[in-house]
C-alpha cells in the first residue's frame, strides 16, 4: 500500500471507531510507530481535526464526517458475499438491520460497482441442512442490545430433555459455533457463567435492569483455554472499599477479573487467576489497607508473609 492509500484508510478507521490506537494502525498496515506518527501529523496539517491522549490512542473531534466513501470492486463483491450469509444465518431482526444497512452501502457506489453486485447476487448461492438451525425472530437481535448497554435478559431456555426453565442472564457476547449460535452469559438462577444454545431460546426480553461488571467474551474463553490446556486456575474473591475500586477498573482485568458485586460501602471482588501466590498477592497490597480478602485463607498468609518480610528489611533502626 502506497502513503496516500495507507493515510486514507487511516482516516477511515479513525472515523469507524471513537478512539483509535497507534499501535493498531501500525499492526494493520505492517508499519512501524514512527510511520503512523507521522501519517498522523499529515492528516492533521491537512486539517483533520485530531486529538490524541498518550497511552489511550486518537479520536476525530465529533462532527466531523467524511464525504461519501468509494468502495473497490473487491471490496463491493465482500459485501454482498456477506448479504447472503446474513440471510441464511442470522435471525430476522439482525438480517433485516443488515439490508437496511447495506442501502446505503449501495447508495454510494458508482454505477459499474451497482451493475456489478445486481450480476453476482444470481450467481452466490448459501444452502443449509435440512435442520436449520438459524436462530428464531429477535434473539440475536435482543443479546446484542443486552451486551452493548450492559443489561440483563429474561429469558425461557428449553435445555436437554425438554426442561424448561426461566433464566435472568447477563449476556456477555455470542459466537458461533459447530452450526449453533451461542451465548456466554452470567445466569442468577444457577449463580455461575453458563453457556446457552441460542435456538433452545423459546422467549427473551430486554430488561432494564444493568450488569455487575464482568469479564468479557474474549477474557472468559481465555480462562476457558487455561483450564482446558492444563493451566491451573485459583479462585480469589476481595472486598474493596468504595473510594479505592474506582481506580482498579483497569487493573483488576490483568489478573483474571470475573465478577462484582457493588454495595453502598464496598465492591466484592472474584478473580481466577493462575498467579495466586504472586503476582495477585503482591497486586493486592498496593491496596490493602481499603481492602480485605475473602478467600483463599492461602492468599491471607502469602499476604501476610510478604508484609513481614517487608517491616524485616524496612523497620528503622535506633543508633544508640
Amino acid at each position: 500500500m502506497n502513503r496516500f492509500d495507507r493515510i486514507t484508510a487511516i482516516l477511515i478507521q479513525l472515523q469507524s471507531r471513537k478512539v483509535v490506537k497507534a499501535q493498531d494502525l501500525a499492526d494493520r498496515f505492517g508499519t512501524s510507530l514512527r510511520t503512523i506518527y507521522r501519517d498522523i501529523r499529515t492528516l492533521e496539517e491537512a486539517g483533520v481535526p485530531l486529538y490524541g491522549e498518550a497511552g489511550i490512542g486518537y479520536s476525530i473531534v465529533d462532527g466531523y464526517r467524511l464525504p461519501p466513501v468509494m468502495f473497490t470492486q473487491e471490496e463491493a463483491m465482500a459485501f454482498v458475499t456477506a448479504e447472503k450469509l446474513m440471510e441464511k444465518f442470522t435471525d430476522n431482526a439482525v438480517n433485516k438491520n443488515f439490508s437496511s444497512a447495506m442501502y446505503k452501502v449501495r447508495s454510494v457506489l458508482r454505477g459499474t460497482e451497482k451493475d456489478l453486485l445486481e450480476n453476482l447476487e444470481e450467481q452466490i448461492l448459501v444452502t443449509q441442512r435440512p435442520r436449520s438451525n438459524r436462530p428464531p425472530d429477535n434473539i440475536l437481535d435482543t443479546l446484542l442490545k443486552a451486551v452493548a448497554d450492559k443489561k440483563a435478559v429474561k429469558m425461557i431456555y428449553k435445555a436437554f430433555g425438554n426442561d424448561k426453565s426461566e433464566r435472568l442472564v447477563e449476556p456477555i457476547g455470542i459466537f458461533y459455533e459447530n452450526d449453533n449460535w451461542y451465548t456466554i452469559g452470567y445466569c442468577h438462577l444457577r449463580k455461575e457463567y453458563r453457556q446457552f444454545r441460542i435456538d433452545r431460546v423459546i422467549e427473551i426480553k430486554l430488561t432494564e435492569q444493568l450488569q455487575q461488571e464482568r469479564a468479557t467474551l474474549k477474557e472468559f474463553q481465555e480462562l476457558q483455554s487455561k483450564m482446558k490446556t492444563g493451566c491451573e486456575l485459583k479462585k480469589a474473591v476481595i472486598r474493596v472499599e468504595k473510594n479505592m475500586a474506582l481506580y482498579l477498573q483497569e487493573h483488576k482485568h490483568y489478573y483474571g477479573f470475573i465478577s462484582e458485586i457493588v454495595t453502598e460501602e464496598y465492591v466484592e471482588m472474584t478473580f481466577l487467576t493462575q498467579w495466586l501466590e504472586f503476582g495477585f498477592a503482591r497486586w493486592f497490597i498496593m491496596f490493602a489497607d481499603q481492602a480485605e480478602i475473602i478467600e483463599p485463607e492461602s492468599l491471607k498468609t502469602n499476604v501476610a508473609n510478604i508484609l513481614d518480610k517487608i517491616l524485616q528489611k524496612n523497620t528503622f533502626q535506633e543508633s544508640c
